[in-house]
């Protein structure tokens, strides 16, 4: 069993009969996908799932669990997801794929969210190691970046995986890559980027993991933000 299948199982357990469970989006995401798909199935584990993207909500489907769709959620019990970079404090930077919105919605949204890593991911600061990615209105893209470079930020649109055009998001918007010219708090960070008009979102997640699980050689580290 690899770190990420290990990490994956460990945050399984703490779904609980009768949770909405948030899932998110990626080869860890995955693997905590298939656990909950096997205690459903093994268990009888009743849970309900709503997704990040559409890559896992056919995951799930694939697997057979419950899903129901964003529109008709108030809240979530418990939202799993991995993050690019975690700091000290557990601020995170997501967003090197496209949903974003979603994925801030079903943050904000739970009462508990677990974010799942490998110790490459620890940073001292949000920017170190990846740029900050930023969804803007196509329209606005224009405005937005010229108030990001007014601020001394570097600032390049996103290509698409091809290299032969734009990064389009699962909303139609474009997305800005911001390298910041020093580090900033997490706290002044998002404040900053929740000032300027035509951001649609951002990938600074400030203040909404509680709890961080860290893979690292057959070993699982939980650190709770409130133990």
């Amino acid at each position: 069993m690899n770190d990420k299948q290990l990490v994956a199982i460990q945050a399984a357990r703490q779904v609980q009969d009768g949770m909405i469970v948030g899932l998110g989006t990626g080869s860890t995401a995955n693997y905590f996908i298939e656990e909950l798909a096997r205690r459903h199935r093994e268990q009888g584990l009743r849970i309900t799932t709503a997704s990040s993207s559409v890559a896992s909500a056919l995951q799930a489907q694939e697997q057979g669990l419950p899903l129901v769709a964003l529109e008709h959620l108030r809240k979530l019990d418990l939202y799993v997801d991995g993050a690019d970079e975690i700091t000290p404090s557990l601020a995170l930077l997501k967003g090197r794929g496209y949903d974003l919105v979603r994925e801030k919605l079903l943050a904000r949204a739970s009462d508990r969210f677990i974010v799942l890593a490998d110790k490459s991911k620890l940073v001292s600061h949000l920017g170190e190691k990846f740029p900050i990615p930023v969804e803007v209105m196509p329209f606005a893209w224009q405005l937005v970046k010229t108030s990001l470079e007014s601020l001394g930020i570097t600032v390049s649109l996103r290509q698409n995986a091809a290299k032969d055009g734009w990064a389009i998001t699962s909303y139609g918007s474009l997305v800005l890559e911001l390298q910041l010219p020093k580090a900033l708090n997490s706290g002044e960070l998002n404040q900053l980027l929740n000032n300027i008009p035509g951001i649609v979102e951002h990938g600074v997640f400030d203040e909404l993991a509680d709890a961080v699980f860290i893979a690292d050689n057959g070993q699982v580290e939980e650190i709770w933000k409130n133990p």
